[in-house]
């Protein structure tokens, strides 16, 4: 049912034009002019107007308001503030229009703002096979409501495979406290959408619904993030592909100006890491590093620079530790980022260490 629907009552003689709807209470102004509220289950449309049943832009209340909202003409109203409301909650429920028939219906999809804040949203999806995001809403969300973005039929299931809530919290005419922006990241299993058991209750919801929690007392469920390490791995490994495998015998020691310049990625000692593990490679790399101070001991002033990459942090810290026992008279310092850019030790040497020929 919708706004201008004409409906008569189940439980009293009468009925009228539905004026408004809030949340599961529909207003209906009778013959004489005044608005009733009745609950939707105590009423039956006998006459629909124009238009779609349930308009995307419909935005049902989670609170009581103190007076009934006003018409156009009047100053929009006071936003009404929960307790609790200071906690950012956020719901992302996709409710099927009919729940007995799965294998057919459309399904709404509405956000749920539990809180006292404004929320500006962007809520876009993708599928497997996707090559980008595609947004289906964008708009500012009230205080405590909910608000029905768009309804999607099976036809687009394949394009929902993860979707994403970007959202804003802010507050008007008052002062407030600020929230963190965040874009969330979901995975949605669509073949839930054909299990009848997937379809839980929901205390927003009268009917079940399949919900992803987004926001739970401020804390996004699941914030889209970028791993750096995994970033200059994949990078690395890009290079890698990328550059022409070292010749035999080919050294990664080259020279620059006054410096030696030693690159200790794994690729630039040996062509296959093949059947290697972490620890063998990191073996292989402070090998390649003490083959080099041992070579250049006793040259005096002699600046090494290591380029060990940014990454975890393993081998630098391999470097400086062995630096600092068998090699405590050199210099040791970041190497020029404009250079060398992140991840590169420079050592300067300035005499010869006690135990630097042991062996290891």
């Amino acid at each position: 049912m919708k706004v201008n629907d004409r409906v008569r009552f189940l439980n009293d003689v009468g009925g009228g034009r539905i004026v408004r709807i809030e949340g599961y209470t529909v207003y209906v102004e009778d013959a004489d002019g005044f608005e009733r509220p009745v609950q939707k289950s105590d009423v039956v449309v006998v006459e629909e107007s124009k238009g779609w049943e349930r308009p995307l832009d419909i935005k049902t209340s989670l609170v009581e308001p103190d007076k009934p909202a006003p018409r156009a003409e009047e100053k929009p109203p006071v936003v009404v503030e929960t307790p609790t409301g200071e906690e950012l909650n956020v719901i992302l429920a996709y409710e099927p229009r009919e729940i007995k028939h799965l294998n057919t219906t459309t399904f709404y999809v509405t956000l749920v703002n539990d809180s006292n804040y404004y929320l500006y949203v962007t809520y876009a999806t993708r599928g497997n096979e996707d090559s980008g995001w595609t947004t289906r809403f964008h708009g500012l969300i009230e205080p405590n409501m909910q608000e029905t973005m768009e309804e999607v039929g099976y036809e687009d299931l394949p394009h929902m495979d993860r979707v994403a809530v970007q959202y804003v919290a802010f507050k008007q005419g008052k002062e407030y406290r600020l929230k963190n922006p965040a874009l969330v990241d979901r995975k949605l299993d669509t073949t839930k959408f054909y299990k009848l058991h997937c379809f839980q209750t929901n205390e927003y919801f009268d009917n079940p619904v399949l919900s992803l929690e987004i926001v739970r007392r401020d804390l996004p469920a699941k914030p889209m993030v970028i791993d750096s390490g995994a970033l200059e791995r994949a990078m690395r490994e890009k290079n890698r592909n990328d550059r022409p495998k070292n010749r035999p015998g080919q050294s990664p020691v080259t020279k620059k100006n006054d410096k030696l310049v030693v690159d200790l990625h794994i690729y630039e000692l040996i062509d296959n890491t093949a059947g290697l593990d972490a620890a063998a490679m990191l073996a292989v790399q402070m090998d390649k590093f003490r083959e080099v101070m041992k070579a250049n001991a006793n040259k005096l002033g002699q600046k090494v620079v290591f380029i060990h990459g940014k990454g975890e942090g393993v081998l630098r810290k391999s470097i400086l530790d062995e630096l600092r026992r068998c090699y405590p008279q050199c210099e040791v310092q970041d190497a020029s980022f404009r250079e060398y850019g992140f991840g590169a030790t420079q050592v300067t040497i300035h005499g010869i260490a006690n135990n630097h020929n042991r062996n290891r």
